[in-house]
C-alpha cells in the first residue's frame, strides 16, 4: 500500500491553540492518520501520513473547515508518497513556538524574508553577492545542501541566533538567500535578521522539498539527498524515497 504524506506549516494568530487540541486529535484519529502535529499560539506545524482520500480530508479540514474558521487560509502544504507507513503512532503537542527560535522579535506574521520560487531560485543563488546559507542542523547538511552553501554548523535550530550574530554583518552580507526543508524555519530565521537591520533577505518558498518537487534533475544545483524527520529518512529528485538498501549499508 501506498501512503500519502502531507508536510505543513502556517504561522497564524491561534490565541485558542490549547482548545484545538482534542478536536484536531480526534479528527486525526478518526481518519487513521499518524505523525506529529504542533500547535501554539504562532500557527500549526507538522507531517502526517494516511491514505490519499483521509489526507485530502485533513487538508480540507484545515484550510476550509470551521476548525480553525479560516485561519489556515495560506497554508504551505507539500505532498509526497512512502510505500510503508513512515509513522509509528499519532501525536498532537501543544508548543510554546512551532519551530523554536527563542526570539520575540521574530515574528513572520509582521515581517518576513522575500519568498523565492523554486523555478526562480537557480537565478538567485548563481547572481554575484548573494550568500547562500542552509539553516538546518549539521547532521541534515551532511546528507545534502545546494552547491556553495554555507553551514551555519548549528546542532539545533535555536543555535541559528549565536551564528547570525558572530558571523553575519548587515553591512557586509548585503543578500542572502536562505534555505530549509520545508521552509518553516526561514520564515523564522529571516524574520529574524530582518529585525536585526539586514535588508535584503530571500528564502526558498517551500523548502527544499518543493524544489525536489520541481526542478529537473539535469537542471537542479542540489547535491545529495534531502533528510527528513520520518521513517523515510530521506528524499531525493522527484520526492522519491531513499533506497532502503543504501540505508542499511551506511
Amino acid at each position: 500500500m501506498t501512503y500519502k504524506v502531507a508536510a505543513f506549516y502556517q504561522f497564524a494568530a491561534l490565541p485558542d491553540y490549547r482548545e484545538l487540541r482534542e478536536p484536531l486529535r480526534t479528527f486525526c484519529a478518526g481518519l487513521s492518520l499518524k505523525g506529529s502535529v504542533l500547535l501554539a499560539r504562532e500557527g500549526i506545524n507538522g507531517t502526517i501520513a494516511g491514505t490519499s482520500d483521509a489526507i485530502d480530508a485533513f487538508a480540507q479540514e484545515l484550510a476550509h473547515g470551521d476548525m480553525f474558521g479560516g485561519r489556515l487560509d495560506n497554508l504551505e502544504l507539500k505532498f509526497s508518497t512512502s510505500e510503508e507507513m513512515p509513522f509509528g503512532r499519532l501525536k498532537v503537542r501543544l508548543k510554546k513556538e512551532i519551530v523554536t527560535l527563542g526570539d520575540a522579535a521574530a515574528d513572520p506574521t509582521r515581517q518576513v524574508g522575500i519568498y523565492v520560487d523554486a523555478t526562480e531560485w537557480n537565478a538567485l543563488i548563481a547572481a554575484p553577492g548573494t550568500l547562500l546559507l542552509d539553516t538546518r542542523n549539521v547532521f541534515e547538511v551532511a546528507m545534502g545542501t545546494f552547491e556553495g552553501a554555507v553551514d551555519p554548523g548549528i546542532k539545533s535550530f535555536g543555535q541559528f541566533k549565536e551564528f547570525a550574530a558572530e558571523q553575519l554583518d548587515p553591512a557586509k552580507h548585503r543578500r542572502i538567500a536562505m534555505f530549509c526543508t520545508g521552509g518553516i524555519r526561514c520564515e523564522k530565521a529571516s524574520a529574524h535578521l530582518l529585525a536585526r537591520g539586514f535588508a535584503e533577505v530571500y528564502h526558498l518558498k517551500g523548502g527544499i522539498l518543493k524544489y525536489l518537487e520541481e526542478v529537473p534533475e539535469a537542471q537542479s544545483r542540489w547535491r545529495g539527498e534531502c533528510f527528513v524527520f520520518d521513517e523515510r529518512v530521506a528524499l531525493g529528485h522527484g520526492l522519491r524515497e531513499r533506497d532502503k538498501g543504501q540505508a542499511r549499508d551506511e
